[in-house]
């Protein structure tokens, strides 16, 4: 790699950073921010052409984001939510690869329909990563977050295998429905076995390293892995990324692993952040490449644009009507975990915030440059370019309007029903504990004076989470106890911080061992997070 090639990546990297306290201050999401600065750049003389192969640009970007992604949900959740997921993740692409593909086919002239339709598939899926980072920062309520998950994890498995099989027509110059309904099943097939087998093992190897830092590490390695070899057999790598993600998630978790908790949560935030900046600035620097190539007929370019962002909006909205309603209509009493849009301020909501991003940017430029006979692929300059077109219209106009639209529309969190689970859930900890400790005392002899100080603790491991649980009297009395506490944790803190700053001193001391220093500094650390 160039040397400016690695400083224009090290500067994405900062403003992957510097966008998120941005975004806080301003209200807008980070990653449209970061695709403002990605433009911005690229007007830039001195800043230089990106030079990343398109082929790389899935298999490096989308397996860290899609595995971060899925450690905000649940195998449950994506259960519960199978009729509104199956609705927007898998319907919803077929309806808009469709309708896009009869737009442009009949616009663009001597585009043909197999080029038309490997369109329609690139801009079909909203960016699951952009939805999820807009939607979580302006306070939605928590079903639509659900919601908005899993149809952008699940929706570029649909609009890849989508989009290979129209490249393949276009390729090839013939197609067949028997031959792509193959491809479908078996693509789909192949990454759940695969995402199933990487998940067990991976589970089992996370079980043997035991340290938390060889934990994380061979998680940012599982990832890769899953898409990698999935790809390789021919199979979905999206698929096969989330469903070793949702495995590793639903049976790696050892309760009292709390180091390994910790240390993992943190890498794979920093992760996200990074990677997440790093691809949509990717966005704003190839836009002026891109446009580039509609010089001399910008105009009528712009206008196939419009057109097909038109047609990618307007098809979401009314689909997401009759959609949503039908969900409403199928749902029952017994689906007491389906989460559905329950107005239509906030479908209006789940409708604007389907913006595309990187998995469109990674399609558009991964398209063949030429057939199996040698001729140009058909209408590649046009397709990219309208791609483009729907991106920056999707994700920056609609990206940033969004806020204004959930504030306008009044859209918020159900903060009662939040409480009202966090009081349950501080209510089953105290129980647990409690139950813990007759069994103990059945089996120990504990002075008195012990065993109430115990039972307080268990009573305040439930108070700690939600002080609402407890009567006034037993609240006053938590309130007492918590004060003294935070005073005797405050002065154990100035402790064990005048004993890190003399071993930390030792380390320039004539004599001494780094490694040694280092590893009592460990213990000391440790010794201060419980």
């Amino acid at each position: 790699m160039a040397v400016d090639q690695l400083a224009l990546l090290f500067l994405l990297l900062l403003g992957a950073l510097l966008t998120v306290p941005l975004g806080e201050r301003l209200g807008l999401p980070a990653p449209v921010l970061m695709t403002l600065v990605g433009i911005a750049l690229a007007f830039l003389p001195f800043v230089p052409n990106v030079e990343i192969p398109p082929e790389l640009i899935l298999p490096l970007v989308l397996p860290p984001l899609l595995y971060a992604s899925v450690q905000r949900t649940s195998w449950r959740q994506f259960a519960a939510n199978r009729r509104p997921i199956f609705l927007l993740a898998v319907a919803l692409v077929f309806v808009t690869t469709a309708a896009v593909g009869a737009v442009a086919n009949a616009l663009v002239p001597g585009l043909p329909l197999a080029a038309a339709i490997a369109l329609g598939a690139l801009v079909a899926p909203p960016d699951p990563v952009a939805a999820t980072a807009v939607a979580g920062s302006l306070g939605l309520p928590r079903r639509l977050v659900s919601i908005l998950e899993g149809e952008g994890l699940f929706n570029d498995v649909t609009a890849i295998v989508l989009y290979h099989v129209a490249i393949s027509a276009a390729v090839s110059g013939s197609f067949s429905w028997p031959d792509a309904l193959g491809e479908f099943v078996l693509s789909a097939v192949v990454a759940v076995a695969v995402g199933l087998a990487l998940g067990w093992l991976s589970n089992k190897l996370i079980g043997l390293l035991g340290d938390a830092t060889l934990q994380t590490g061979l998680t940012l390695l599982v990832p890769f892995v899953s898409y990698v070899l999935a790809e390789e057999l021919h199979g979905s790598g999206v698929l096969s990324v989330l469903v070793t993600a949702l495995f590793l998630a639903e049976h790696a978790t050892d309760a009292d692993d709390v180091m390994g908790r910790l240390a993992g949560q943190t890498f794979w935030q920093v992760v996200d952040t990074l990677v997440t900046g790093i691809a949509f600035g990717l966005i704003g620097l190839e836009l002026v490449h891109v446009f580039g190539v509609a010089e001399g007929r910008g105009g009528e370019m712009l206008g196939w644009g419009a057109a097909v962002v038109g047609v990618v909006v307007g098809v979401r909205l009314l689909w997401l009507l009759p959609a949503t309603w039908l969900a409403k209509r199928l749902h029952t009493r017994r689906d007491v975990d389906e989460e559905i849009p329950t107005s239509w301020r906030e479908t209006i909501v789940m409708w604007w915030a389907g913006m595309r991003g990187v998995a469109s940017v990674a399609l558009a430029l991964a398209i063949p440059l030429r057939t199996d006979d040698g001729s140009p692929f058909p209408g590649r300059d046009e397709i990219v370019f309208i791609a483009f077109c729907v991106i920056i219209a999707t994700l920056v106009f609609q990206g940033l309007t969004l806020p204004w639209l959930v504030r306008r529309l009044g859209v918020r969190a159900d903060a009662d029903a939040e409480r009202v689970l966090e009081r349950d859930l501080a209510i089953r900890a105290a129980r647990a504990a409690k139950r813990r400790l007759k069994e103990i005392e059945e089996v120990e002899e504990l002075p008195e004076e012990v065993q109430e100080r115990l039972l307080r603790g268990a009573y305040d491991i439930g108070a700690r989470i939600s002080p609402d649980m407890v009567d006034e009297e037993r609240r006053a009395a938590f309130m007492e106890r918590t004060q003294r506490f935070k005073s005797v944790q405050r002065i154990q803190r100035e402790l064990m911080s005048a004993a890190r700053h003399e071993v930390l001193a030792a380390r320039s001391e004539p004599g001494a061992d780094p490694e040694v220093v280092d590893r009592v500094l460990r213990q000391l650390d440790v010794r201060s997070m419980r």
